[in-house]
């Protein structure tokens, strides 16, 4: 049975959380429940603690278990966090980060799913404030129960009523199943640029940050994959529950994949591997002395090909390209060459998406010939549309 916390923040709207409770364990969540103080003035802990059979949240300083943290607690034990209904307080203290009371401070610790069902005036919700919350909110891959239209408590009329219980219970299922696609399934993920030693200082690198990788990451451990992580220099932060391995060069990243490739379900390489490395790295600092230096370089070992033969054909393997000029033909032949499912390819002449940036622009070719777009769009949400065409 998967675990739901229900967050309830100061809204009117708080006293239909007490039924929104018992529809959702009706529809197969074990629901536990965290106030807000505002919310503390609609329902009391004990109302849900007598609905659930759980114990209820609501002072920061709780402690239901002594020596325990309840809000570390929480976060770890829950598969879906809901909060309905969501103030614009609540809302815009969420994308700004703050964590004030217990369940924002939950928020913060919880590294899952995150779906919130906002209720507020409509002149509140159509507020640019509000509205820059939840676009950044909406990037940051929680999920937005849209308000309904009508009478509100304050005698006014227009977007910002609670959506009903029945819509908010439809909507958590569905995102739950469709989060949890792949539970269960182990995937080996390369990430990160790799680093070619020149000399003790010096290095041949590339452009790449890790960020896709890492949202490719954070997307997977949200759909419930145990993750295998290999990592080039990257500053990227990477999920706090994935195996990792931090690696320099190529060869090192092709020694530790092969190291966790044995009984994995897919293989992901999105790491910018440097196709070459100069042949006899240099002892030490090379010192300059005005004369022309030559570097002798020598092929890379294909990283990805080689996990790919040694996960085996029922492994399903994603590569990535990235490409100045996209080519179809050139994709297609990589897709053969390397037994690949599918190819995503991101273009790099262009400043504003691909290395280093916040946003992505993917085309996706399948082994079968497929295509797809992911237009413009935050990496992370580029990483749930890459992970669920690719595991559909």
């Amino acid at each position: 049975m998967p675990n739901l916390v229900l967050g309830v923040s100061g809204s009117v709207a708080a006293y239909r959380a007490a039924d929104l409770a018992r529809d959702l364990m009706r529809a197969g969540f074990s629901v536990r429940v965290c106030l807000t103080d505002a919310a503390e003035r609609f329902v009391t802990p004990d109302l849900f603690e007598a609905l659930t059979g759980q114990p209820c949240l609501a002072d920061v300083f709780d402690e239901p278990e002594r020596g325990r943290m309840a809000h570390i607690d929480w976060a770890r034990q829950a598969d879906v966090l809901l909060i309905a209904p969501t103030t614009a307080s609540t809302l815009n203290k969420l994308a700004a980060g703050i964590a004030d009371d217990m369940l924002t401070t939950l928020v913060l610790a919880y590294e899952g799913p995150i779906i919130v069902a906002p209720a507020m005036n409509p002149s509140m919700f159509l507020d640019p404030t509000t509205q820059k919350s939840l676009r950044e909110l909406r990037e940051r891959a929680v999920l937005v129960i849209e308000p309904a239209e009508g009478d509100v408590a304050c005698g006014e009329s227009g977007q910002g009523k609670l959506a009903a219980n029945s819509r908010i219970v439809e909507f958590t299922v569905e995102s739950h199943r469709r989060l949890r696609r792949l539970k269960g399934k182990t995937i080996l993920l390369t990430t990160g640029p790799t680093h070619e030693a020149i000399d003790s200082v010096r290095f041949v690198g590339n452009r790449s940050s890790g960020k896709m990788g890492a949202a490719i990451a954070q997307a997977a451990q949200m759909m419930g994959a145990n993750l295998r992580i290999v990592s080039g220099p990257s500053d990227a932060t990477l999920p706090r529950l994935a195996q990792i391995v931090r690696v320099d060069s190529a060869r090192e990243m092709l020694a530790a994949g092969l190291g966790m490739a044995d009984g994995v379900d897919a293989i992901l390489g999105v790491a910018a591997v440097a196709d070459f490395r100069p042949k006899s790295p240099f002892e030490g600092k090379i010192r300059r002395d005005g004369k022309p230096m030559t570097v002798e370089f020598e092929p890379n070992p294909d990283v990805l090909a080689a996990l790919v033969e040694r996960a085996g054909p029922d492994t399903r393997a994603i590569g990535f390209a990235a490409e100045p000029t996209p080519d179809t033909e050139a994709a297609e032949e990589k897709i053969r060459r390397k037994g690949l499912y599918a190819l995503a390819i991101n273009d790099i002449s262009r400043r504003d998406i691909g290395f280093g940036a916040d946003e992505n622009e993917l085309t996706l070719l399948f082994q079968d010939g497929r295509k797809l777009h992911c237009p413009k769009a935050p990496k992370l949400l580029c990483a749930f549309w890459l992970l669920e065409n690719v595991f559909d």
